[in-house]
């Protein structure tokens, strides 16, 4: 792709591959349940036309199971079927579709919100044979694809522009979730999915050990919930989710935060919220009365959104930008005293700088159970030793005295407890102040600062007289 005209950027190259890599992805699938129909002696009823299929237009191949450069479309004739034929068949499935929780509907979407940007025939048809050669039969094979298109997505967010919004660290993210621990059963809810990384790593976290075929289902049906606005995040999202193995992801397209609060039921709620939401937006004054906290911060209204969503007795972990413990405007202390009040916050960690690579703000992420006030919260100030960034990003083993730490809420150099009782309430201020740090070297007295101006005013007192004599 790096030779086309129309791909230009980490984004596009993702973007592509993922319409790509999910057709084949669709067509394996699909040969996998026609010959487990054949062995059951049923009918399969094939998803896709003829025409439409992979080894029709993608990758016909001869008698000799090679490639069939006779019947092989390429060039501009590859990029107008491609276009004008076949993106619009695949779009078509959405308004055919019997529920918006099946594979043809995630069709639909998918093809109506992704665009083919390989604008030469030639360099379409090159990637279409490098495609063709990955296989997704076994589960191994699902797991290198699925890290290489973690990879990619991580490529996203280290090329900076908008791409880091679509990337959390997903040792970050494994952490949160030891911590939150979610069990078979459990429904888990991100209202801003991104390329669906929370989501993808809890299916990992819950499918380790042995499994019924009943707990499978629940895993593949009803236990992974997400949204997303943006469209190329909703289609790379729905990509990370299939390539890890859920076959019809229960993502939504939509803007969570047009939704009001008020229309979430009960029914609606989730077990488990874990989100990384988008912070420093500033949203429109219509979006803000679906809430009754009014802010302009897009995390503010995310955080008011997933408390919501949450059931009584849920959990949750989300990342959110770290002045959100300290600021002192209406929104942030109305924000904090409802945190206590009506959630149990009791683990906030820390996070240095450098943690989200591109990034330049600090963040903190708020560990809390819905349902009963906070009684004290333990803090946890992570710092790896090091500095962190695109070459020396943040590793698991940096979080795993925090995991530890936080199963009895132990003190330590890094850690300490808060009681919420001491805590001002008129500002509710969490300000991260640990008080177990090592003492700061003792200040200078104002004799010695005083010294120390007097002979930078003399040094620049010499450096103008220099300057007088050459004029």
């Amino acid at each position: 792709m790096h030779k086309d005209a129309g791909c230009t950027s980490e984004l596009d190259y993702t973007e592509q591959s993922s319409w790509l890599l999910f057709l084949k992805y669709l067509d394996e699938l699909e040969s996998t349940k026609a010959g487990i129909a054949g062995l059951e002696r049923r009918q399969h009823a094939w998803l896709l036309e003829e025409w439409a299929k992979w080894d029709t237009w993608a990758a016909p191949k001869n008698a000799s199971g090679h490639l069939d450069h006779n019947k092989a479309l390429t060039g501009p004739d590859l990029i107008d079927f491609v276009n004008s034929r076949l993106f619009p068949y695949l779009k078509g499935f959405k308004e055919r579709a019997n529920s918006p929780q099946t594979l043809e509907y995630k069709i639909g979407e998918i093809f109506g919100e992704i665009h083919n940007k390989i604008q030469s025939g030639y360099n379409l048809r090159e990637v279409v044979e490098r495609v063709d050669e990955l296989r997704f039969g076994t589960s191994a094979e699902k797991h290198e694809l699925s890290h290489l298109y973690e990879v990619k997505i991580r490529n996203m967010g280290n090329a900076g522009r908008n791409g880091g919004e679509y990337y959390t660290p997903r040792p970050l993210i494994r952490a949160m979730i030891r911590v939150v621990d979610p069990q078979i059963g459990e429904s888990i809810y991100d209202g801003a999915c991104g390329s669906a990384g929370f989501l993808c790593e809890a299916f990992d976290y819950l499918k380790q050990g042995r499994l019924s075929t009943s707990d499978v289902r629940v895993l593949q049906d009803r236990t992974f919930y997400g949204q997303e606005k943006k469209s190329l995040a909703y289609v790379i999202g729905i990509m990370n989710m299939i390539l890890h193995g859920i076959e019809a992801p229960n993502i939504v397209h939509a803007n969570t935060l047009g939704q009001n609060l008020n229309d979430i039921q009960p029914k609606d709620q989730k077990d488990i919220v874990l989100a990384n939401p988008p912070f420093g937006g500033k949203e429109r004054k219509e979006v803000q009365q679906n809430f009754p906290i009014k802010t302009g911060e897009t995390a503010f209204l995310f955080l008011q959104h997933f408390i919501r969503m949450l059931k009584p007795g849920g959990r949750a972990a989300i990342v959110i930008k770290n002045t959100f413990l300290s600021n002192t405007d209406n929104a942030s202390t109305s924000l904090r005293r409802k945190l206590l009040a009506e959630c149990n916050l009791h683990t906030v960690l820390d996070c240095p700088s450098g943690t989200f690579q591109g990034a330049g703000v600090k963040t903190v992420v708020l560990f809390f159970e819905k349902g009963a006030p906070t009684r004290r919260t333990w803090f946890y100030q992570l710092d790896p030793g090091r500095n962190m960034g695109k070459t020396n990003p943040l590793a698991y083993a940096d979080l795993v005295e925090f995991v530890e730490l936080q199963k009895t809420f132990a003190d330590s150099a890094k850690s300490w407890t808060v009681d919420a009782a001491t805590v001002d309430q008129v500002t509710f201020d969490l300000s991260v102040k640990n008080p177990n740090a090592a003492e700061v070297a003792a200040q200078r007295s104002p004799r010695e600062i005083l010294d120390e101006i007097a002979v930078l005013d003399a040094e620049s007192a010499q450096v103008l007289a220099k300057i007088r004599t050459l004029v």
